[in-house]
């Protein structure tokens, strides 16, 4: 069950690590160095049966920060960021090549159990999917009664703080025995997040959080994002550049696959290293 593991902030001052080379050609990214990184994805290759989705991507993502990946439809946003908590595996006949580190650890390695992986790395949906049969409070407490929480007060606890975090509190305190699917589309969202945030995560995963909102549902989500960065890593796929440019401190940019340029967003937008980036920033394709 997906939401049990489950489940844009100023911008920094960019400081080039001549050490890390993103991209064949390309400039060394910027990298916080007062952050540890989050992950250090290494030479990674995706493949869904033979066709090769994600080919040689190296990044390494800093802690506490909100990263953005962007590009075309199909260039394997989607497929790299499940990468990042193993829920691409989901899919049939998938497979890999190289290392994705979590804190340090191959998240890939034969010892390690995919379901504790995504219990630390939670993921929110391009659609909002509270479970239709729950109640708001059991939506967003699902996920710790599968992992065995059986104590009342602490259930009611982290169900009053994820859904403060997750701006909905004062909506919903009201009406916590009301079928999740009751909300709004944006509100529906947001209880997700808080679902995801309940099983106290160390990493949230964003697919296309806000691409089926409203504007006004989108700038409570993009809000949240920015919230959220001051306890967990963030990393979000958007196919709107203006949200990732509202939203993130750092840019991955891929196309077909490939990672063609890792920067500060401040730079991929204003300042990119590679021609590729360039042109799809301002719209000659994509």
């Amino acid at each position: 069950m997906e939401s049990a593991a489950i489940i844009d902030p100023p911008m920094i001052t960019p400081v080039s690590l001549p050490q890390q080379q993103v991209a064949s050609g390309s400039e060394p990214a910027d990298v916080a160095p007062e952050r540890p990184p989050a992950f250090a994805v290494e030479r990674l290759s995706i493949f869904y049966g033979e066709k090769k989705a994600i080919e040689d991507v190296t990044l390494t993502i800093p802690s506490k920060m909100i990263t953005a990946i962007i590009g075309p439809s199909g260039c394997g946003k989607s497929t790299l960021l499940r990468s990042l908590n193993r829920m691409h595996e989901l899919a049939p006949n998938t497979r890999i090549e190289g290392k994705v580190l979590f804190a340090g650890d191959d998240i890939y390695a034969p010892e390690v159990d995919p379901v504790v992986i995504r219990r630390r790395i939670g993921m929110v949906f391009q659609k909002s999917n509270p479970f239709p049969t729950m109640s708001i409070a059991e939506n967003v407490l699902v996920g710790l009664k599968l992992n065995g929480v059986r104590d009342r007060a602490f259930l009611r606890e982290r169900l009053e703080q994820s859904l403060r975090m997750a701006a909905l509190w004062d909506e919903v305190k009201n009406d916590l025995h009301k079928p999740g699917i009751s909300l709004s589309g944006g509100q529906q969202q947001r209880l997700c997040i808080a679902r995801a945030i309940a099983v106290e995560p160390e990493v949230l995963l964003m697919d296309e959080p806000a691409s089926a909102l409203d504007p006004i549902a989108t700038a409570k989500i993009e809000e949240l994002i920015h919230e959220l960065s001051a306890n967990y890593t963030v990393v979000i796929v958007t196919h709107n550049m203006q949200q990732a440019g509202r939203c993130s401190d750092y840019t991955a940019f891929l196309y077909l696959g490939r990672l063609i340029e890792f920067a500060s967003t401040t730079k991929i937008f204003t300042n990119p290293s590679e021609r590729q980036t360039e042109d799809y920033i301002t719209g000659r394709f994509g």
